[in-house]
């Protein structure tokens, strides 16, 4: 079903697939397909590895930034090596226990995929794992470097050592890096690392990073933008001058064209209204240069792809741009961009082409995607421009006041993505005062025993709170059980409605349950799937409306009694943002229906976290219970989790 490779891949694919170095700078360098087919396509062809030692070792190392994103290139790359010879290739991910990585068996695997972490404490205990390697793979080069800089320059240089020997003189040796972003660290990777690489950027406001574009933003009222343009344009100095003056309509393009004409400044314009030309505009542009004169093109954005001007040496953004409109503009300069490789020791300031920002009052709606623009360009930013975005930043953050708080702020005292996160990052008194936790624990903090229920992952469990005394709970569950025995009390639902409270049978037992979502297209119909919770587990699931049955009154009076628990103070290793499934499968299995005794530090909305919980086993005989685990020591005894000393830190500066 492939229909074939997008722009991106088309320029990637050849050099890939002729064992070239590559570097791919995309909007899609988080896509594998970048350098799958054309890395298995130079893998099938046997004759190149003849002159390889005869050991155990993989032939190509593919360094994913995290378990997530490993676990999909090995899914992909165990669908397509079915079109391949066999290449056995592993997916390794290793914590911390030092036995796990040297009991690691990489006997007959041609291909391993794995994160910087894991492959350098396999690395530890196998020491010839670069002996026959020849394809080294940066995926999400940009995040690899910026999660783990140290880490990966450490494992270019064991690949750079291994690679000089006489025996690899007539063997291949490739180095290939995708991703989205271009930044100084891929620059010293092509210098120290690379032999005359193929560079493909198909994100132009990452080729002008790439081609050391010198960013300038000059802040002005917008009654001041016509004096501080004819003030940049005071051409008194020698420097032959292409300048492109942008603007957003074609009012302000005439009265711009006017303001020059008066001050005496040779201007051309087009706009969709104008009556020259597109041929007649391009003429005088090379025209003017040639005779040694300086020449401005003031313009509107809908003009740019037919004009297809790229050797502009300045770009004046007299409208302030939204970023894709920005990565057009900075396009018409493309062929006065430096070159990384032949121009590595040219400074940013010294650099032919440069782009002038013009920060007024009426800047604030795209300023938030610009400010980050620039500082991943490293420019110099005012702090007009950083006033502007906090304001921005403090309207979105508002607008997601009714949103849930941020799951990863609750599990890990941080969210690392915050600028693409749709959840709410501060407290909003209205949804986070306590539910379903009794007063006398909030008032009191202490330990409370607790029932997990539903397992989210490795410190993220929905369950009830057990009153030790009389657990108000287990008797409703045990009427409401004993009342649908009666088949004439197994009463369907005709009518289904969203929110309300409803009986459901699981298997032979019998649960309040509250319908979230009704399937929008199937109203109509006698039988339809709809969308409930569980509220006394913390659970969602789909069901059919007909196994929906009417539950009385006397059964809905007590309050939900679902409770989210978070454990504190430990994190998955290696800056990963989600815990490895392998944790999350240990703990599910050890506390899913067991009581565990937990002490309350935090409570809000429907959260409670906890600090310690531990594993209890009752002791009927002896009339007592004694500790058997602390989930913490069990999820770090994993390997895969760390500590989190910040953690109730920042819940408390919340």
């Amino acid at each position: 079903k492939f229909s074939g490779p997008n722009f991106t891949e088309s320029y990637c694919w050849p050099p890939v697939a002729r064992g070239c170095d590559v570097v791919a700078i995309s909007y899609q360098g988080n896509d594998p397909f970048l350098y799958i087919p054309p890395v298995l396509t130079f893998l099938q062809l046997g004759s190149c590895y003849k002159a390889l030692p005869n050991r155990n070792g993989p032939l190509a190392l593919i360094l994913c930034p995290g378990w997530k994103k490993a676990q999909l290139v090995f899914e992909l790359l165990k669908t397509y090596e079915r079109c391949s010879r066999h290449l056995h290739p592993m997916l390794i991910i290793l914590g911390q226990n030092k036995e796990e990585a040297r009991s690691m068996k990489i006997r007959g695997c041609e291909v391993i995929v794995t994160t910087p972490y894991s492959l350098l404490r396999l690395f530890e205990h196998h020491r010839l794992l670069f002996c026959r390697l020849c394809h080294l793979v940066l995926d999400e080069v940009d995040v690899l470097f910026s999660d783990a800089t140290e880490q990966i320059f450490t494992i270019l240089d064991y690949y750079k050592k291994a690679i000089i020997t006489e025996e690899w003189e007539y063997s291949p040796h490739q180095i290939i890096a995708v991703g989205t972003h271009w930044n100084k660290h891929i620059a010293h990777l092509i210098k120290e690392f690379m032999n005359d690489p193929y560079i493909v950027i198909t994100a132009m406001e990452e080729a002008s990073i790439y081609g050391k574009v010198r960013q300038i933003v000059r802040p002005c009222t917008n009654s001041e933008r016509t004096a501080v343009l004819l003030q940049m344009l005071d051409f008194t100095h020698n420097d032959l001058q292409k300048v492109l003056v942008f603007t957003n309509s074609v009012n302000e393009a005439e009265m711009v064209h006017k303001a020059l004409k008066s001050n005496s400044i040779f201007s051309l314009k087009i706009h969709k209204e104008s009556e020259f030309n597109f041929k007649y505009v391009l003429e005088q542009w090379t025209k003017k240069y040639s005779s040694g004169a300086p020449v401005v093109l003031v313009l509107t954005d809908d003009c740019i792809q037919s004009l297809g001007i790229t050797d502009a040496t300045c770009v004046i953004h007299f409208s302030f741009p939204s970023p894709r409109i920005f990565a057009q503009r900075l396009h018409s300069m493309s062929d006065n961009f430096c070159n990384v490789i032949k121009d590595s020791s040219v400074d940013q300031e010294y650099t032919k082409a440069r782009s002038v920002i013009l920060l007024t009052e009426n800047s604030a709606y795209h300023a938030l995607g610009i400010l980050h623009y620039l500082q991943h360009a490293e420019a110099e930013i005012p702090p007009e421009l950083h006033d502007f975005t906090a304001k921005t930043l403090e309207a979105e953050e508002d607008k997601k006041f009714s949103r849930p708080l941020c799951g990863y702020l609750k599990t890990f005292g941080i969210c690392k993505n915050r600028r693409v996160c749709p959840d709410r990052h501060q407290i909003n008194l209205q949804v986070d005062v306590a539910q379903n936790i009794p007063d006398k624990i909030i008032q009191t903090p202490g330990c409370v025993t607790i029932l997990p229920l539903h397992i989210v992952n490795a410190t993220n469990y929905f369950g009830r709170i057990v009153d030790k005394q009389k657990d108000q709970y287990t008797i409703l569950a045990e009427e409401i059980n004993e009342y649908f025995k009666k088949p004439s009390n197994k009463i369907s639902v005709k009518n289904v409605e969203k929110l309300a409270l409803y009986g459901l049978c699981e298997k032979t037992l019998f649960h309040r349950v509250q319908v979230v979502e009704i399937s929008p297209k199937e109203e109509e119909n006698s039988f339809f799937n709809i969308k409930i919770k569980y509220i006394d587990e913390g659970r969602t699931s789909q069901v059919q409306s007909y196994q929906l049955l009417h539950l009385p009154a006397r059964f809905q009076c007590l309050p939900p009694q679902a409770v989210e628990f978070v454990v504190c103070r430990v994190k998955p290793i290696d800056n990963e943002i989600e815990w490895n499934p392998k944790v999350t499968d240990y703990i599910h299995h050890k506390i899913k229906g067991k009581l565990h005794e937990a002490k309350i530090v935090h409570t809000l909305g429907n959260t409670a976290w906890v600090d310690p919980m531990v594993g209890i086993e009752l002791l009927s005989d002896l009339k007592m219970s004694i500790n058997e685990y602390n989930i913490r020591s069990e999820i770090l005894s994993t390997g895969l989790g760390t500590d989190n000393p910040e953690h109730i830190t920042q819940l408390q500066k919340l």
